[in-house]
């Protein structure tokens, strides 16, 4: 495969290839149970690209999430990885999410 045919938007995925088995953030958006997960991989990958898919509403809605949570956890956060700041988002994280976020943070430190 020449370095052509990849996608300029492609960037290697942190979680959702190992939770879902994406291949790309493509096939991601594909997968029901990807998007749902999206916000976790916006949250732990500042690589990707989202411009050429935030006319979707899952993917705005997925990096609103992920902008709450990083502000609520920053600490935490920056504690286990090194990223971009995400923009500060009003409104409330969903305490139900946070095994699931905290399980996401110990794979992302464990597999770096």
């Amino acid at each position: 495969m020449d370095s052509q045919s990849i996608s300029v938007h492609s960037r290697p995925l942190k979680i959702l290839s190992a939770y879902t088995g994406a291949a790309s953030f493509e096939d991601a958006l594909k997968d029901p149970r990807a998007i749902r997960l999206l916000w976790l991989e916006i949250l732990v990958n500042d690589q990707l690209d989202l411009a050429p898919w935030l006319d979707r509403e899952d993917v705005r809605e997925a990096y609103a999430k992920a902008c709450r949570w990083y502000h609520t956890y920053r600490s935490l956060i920056d504690s286990v990885l090194a990223r971009s700041p995400l923009p500060y988002e009003a409104g409330p994280v969903d305490s139900r999410d946070y095994r699931v976020f905290a399980e996401v943070l110990q794979f992302v430190a464990d597999h770096t």
